[in-house]
């Protein structure tokens, strides 16, 4: 019996992949397990549209989130750390404060999680922030850090 999967699975393959099972396996394991479903020619057609959807939405979400990577290009964020009298600074910015930062100067919400910064903002000056967007695409935003007035 020929079946399309509908998840990963170790022995058969991939999902959306369209194997041939014995008719035992299929009807005690993969169809009970909604492993896969018939691949009758109505199915077919059905998970053809269906990723044909998918794949329409996962491009409109990788087009948005390149907009709006675009849109947050140039823009920067301004942080204050407390100075002592000679030079160092006490503490650092994490990833959750310039998530709030953001949200706060820009307008815009974004996950600590998404927030990827590569070295730890610990002094005084600019630092490069990447926000993750999309498995795709990862925005640049400036990180200023000024002295705490």
């Amino acid at each position: 019996m020929k079946v399309i999967l509908l998840v990963d699975d170790r022995k058969l393959g991939k999902k959306g992949q369209i194997v041939e099972v014995n008719d035992g396996y299929a009807r005690n394991y993969v169809l009970p397990k909604k492993v896969g479903m018939e691949a009758t020619p109505k199915n077919l057609n059905d998970w053809k549209l269906k990723k044909a959807h998918e794949d329409k939405v996962a491009a409109e979400k990788l087009a948005e989130a390149k907009a709006l990577a675009e849109e947050l290009k140039d823009k920067k964020v301004t942080a204050s750390l407390k100075v002592g009298a000679n030079g160092n600074t006490f503490g650092s910015v994490s990833s959750k404060e310039v998530a709030e930062l953001i949200k706060k100067q820009l307008g815009y919400e974004f996950d600590k999680k998404k927030i990827i910064m590569k070295d730890a903002a610990k002094g005084i000056g600019g630092y490069q922030v990447g926000i993750k967007l999309h498995p795709e695409v990862t925005a640049e935003i400036m990180l200023d850090v000024q002295e705490e007035k």
